[in-house]
């Protein structure tokens, strides 16, 4: 029996074009739609009934999909299932949360037995598994950050500009030797989105500005950490300043600074990149805050309009790509080199 993928393979698309123009709910060229019916005849394809019957039904609920390993806890992920959460209240809908570390059965469960309305993504990585199965399962998603996905709605902070604009602004300040702690090693094996984002933004601003930029990932294990700032620390020459985008163990972090006995700011500038609005810690640094908040109303305000889209076949928000410009917090400036500590 032919599947989806059997007629998106001998149309040239993805299974969610096929979805897509079997629902009505997006709009698609009449060259593709053209394409996608033909191969629909040549294999006699026919959608499953249930699958129909599904989307003719509400919960008013939306599963929000948070990929998360046993043992390991990140206060952004909390931050954002809080935000979504009123978010998704406001719109008159309730959410369901899964945590499963790839999140691909859990998702095909949650849409075929009619729980949920549509999906949440978080944590997006390239070629992220669970988007071609909400795809062939036309159900409808949103998600909050990219990779390399086609057709979905996503919105997201400009993590490859947020790392940039930061090394610039430190080199800007007379930072020449600039440690930049990327994201944990273990995302960026997973090839989560704004984990290589971050990853070119700041190789890029190695190029722009001629300074000395020293990648180190981090790490999610707190007994590791002070291995890894003293390697990245101990290079000569010295460096003078610390780009981060990994800040889950931040308060950790400034404390095995100050264990090495460094001072911050006067032998060593920290500068954050995805710090969490109103974090105390973070609060005394120069720093690009993520807009927790708005990017949580957004994505929550994508998917219910891609709930709208599959059931009144309205067109909706395929497509539509929110790429949020970065900004450094106002009143805290880089600090320059201290004279005693040149870089």
């Amino acid at each position: 029996m032919a599947t989806i993928k059997d007629v998106a393979a001998r149309a040239g698309v993805a299974p969610s074009t096929v979805s897509y123009v079997l629902t009505g709910s997006r709009k698609i060229s009449d060259r593709t739609r053209e394409a996608v019916r033909a191969a629909i005849a040549e294999l006699g394809y026919h959608p499953r009934a249930s699958a129909r019957t599904l989307r003719g039904a509400r919960t008013d609920v939306l599963v929000l999909a948070v990929p998360r390993k046993p043992g390991r806890y990140r206060a952004v992920d909390g931050r954002f299932a809080i935000e979504i959460s009123d978010a998704a209240r406001a719109h008159g809908y309730d959410v369901l949360m899964t945590t499963e570390p790839d999140g691909v059965d859990g998702l095909r469960r949650i849409a075929r037995s009619g729980l949920a309305d549509a999906a949440v993504l978080m944590a997006v990585r390239e070629r992220d598994p669970r988007i071609d199965a909400v795809s062939e399962l036309g159900f409808p998603t949103a998600l909050l950050g990219h990779g390399d996905e086609p057709g979905l709605p996503w919105v997201d902070l400009d993590w490859e500009t947020a790392v940039r604009l930061a090394v610039r602004r430190t080199a800007a300040a007379g930072h020449r030797h600039i440690v930049f702690l990327a994201c944990a090693d273990h995302e960026i094996d997973a090839r989560r989105g704004y984990a290589l984002h971050g990853l070119r933004g700041a190789r890029e601003a190695a190029r722009e500005t001629g300074a000395e930029v020293r990648i180190h990932p981090s790490t999610g294990a707190e007994e590791r950490l002070g291995d890894r700032l003293r390697t990245a620390l101990a290079a000569r020459p010295a460096p003078t300043a610390m780009v981060v985008q990994h800040l889950v163990l931040l308060p950790r972090l400034l404390a095995e600074v100050a264990a090495l006995g460094l001072r911050v700011p006067e032998d060593l500038a920290v500068v954050l990149v995805g710090s969490l609005p109103d974090d105390p810690v973070a609060e005394p640094l120069p720093r690009i805050e993520l807009p927790v908040g708005r990017m949580s109303q957004e994505v929550v305000r994508l998917a219910v309009e891609s709930i709208g889209a599959a059931s009144d076949a309205s067109g909706g928000p395929e497509g539509t790509r929110q790429l949020i410009a970065p900004h450094m917090a106002p009143g805290r400036p880089v600090p320059p080199p201290s004279p005693e500590r040149p870089g």
